[in-house]
C-alpha cells in the first residue's frame, strides 16, 4: 500500500516541455503530470541535468523555477520553488 504524501493533487497531462538551465543551455522533456507544487517529467538522457532549472511549457505560456525532488531512471519528480 502506497501512502500519498503530496499536498496538491496532480493532473495527468502529456505535454512537451523544456528544461532551461540557469547557466545556459536546455533539454527537451515530456511533462506527464502537474500540480501547483510540482510535476513529473521524462527526459531522454538525464546525464548532466542540474538539480535546479526552469521548466517551460511553451503551449501554456508556463514557466516555473524548480528543483529535482524524486529521481528515477529517465523520469523525475520536480518541486516548484
Amino acid at each position: 500500500m502506497t501512502i500519498e504524501k503530496r499536498t496538491a493533487a496532480r493532473r495527468r497531462v502529456l505535454k512537451r516541455g523544456t528544461l532551461a538551465f540557469h547557466s545556459g543551455g536546455s533539454v527537451d522533456c515530456t511533462v506527464r503530470n502537474i500540480s501547483s507544487n510540482g510535476a513529473r517529467i521524462e527526459i531522454a538522457n538525464p546525464i548532466g541535468v542540474p538539480q535546479s532549472f526552469t521548466l517551460v511549457i511553451a503551449v501554456d505560456q508556463f514557466m516555473r523555477r524548480c528543483h529535482v525532488g524524486l529521481e528515477q531512471r529517465h523520469a523525475d519528480g520536480v518541486a516548484f520553488d
